[in-house]
């Protein structure tokens, strides 16, 4: 499959599930705020969000299986924990992640979520820049 065709197959499906999410639940697909929320609520509120973070995981596993998979080089398994970390900690602090901001709120047309995503761009930007992660 031609790379470009692939990209925006994923988008399209991306786009699809957070469409998905909203009309049927009336719930935004942030990744972060769903495991977030997963952890500390009970009931039906737990519910669809370890449904959602399973079919997540699932998903990609069944995938994997059915469609080539590049494999990524791993370096400085720490380092990527702690950045992880990091991610987690700033989309919980910054009111939600790359995902929710990114794909349903611009989406929505919200100006809170354009400042984040040009946030989150730039900062990419400059971690690029200064670590040479282009190489």
């Amino acid at each position: 499959m031609h790379p470009y065709l692939s990209a925006a197959l994923g988008g399209i499906l991306i786009g699809l599930a957070s469409w998905l999410l909203l009309a049927g639940l009336g719930r935004i697909a942030g990744i972060s705020g769903i495991a977030c929320a997963a952890l500390s609520e009970r009931g039906w509120h737990a519910c669809w969000r370890w449904a959602f973070l399973l079919g997540l995981v699932l998903g990609g596993a069944l995938f994997a299986q059915w469609l080539p998979v590049p494999e990524l080089p791993a370096r400085a398994p720490l380092l990527m924990v702690a950045a992880g970390l990091l991610v987690g900690f700033g989309s919980v602090r910054g009111s939600g992640c790359t995902s929710g901001h990114g794909v349903c709120g611009l989406g929505r047309r919200s100006l809170r979520s354009l400042v984040a995503v040009l946030t989150f761009m730039a900062s990419a930007f400059v971690t690029v820049f200064l670590t040479g992660g282009l190489q």
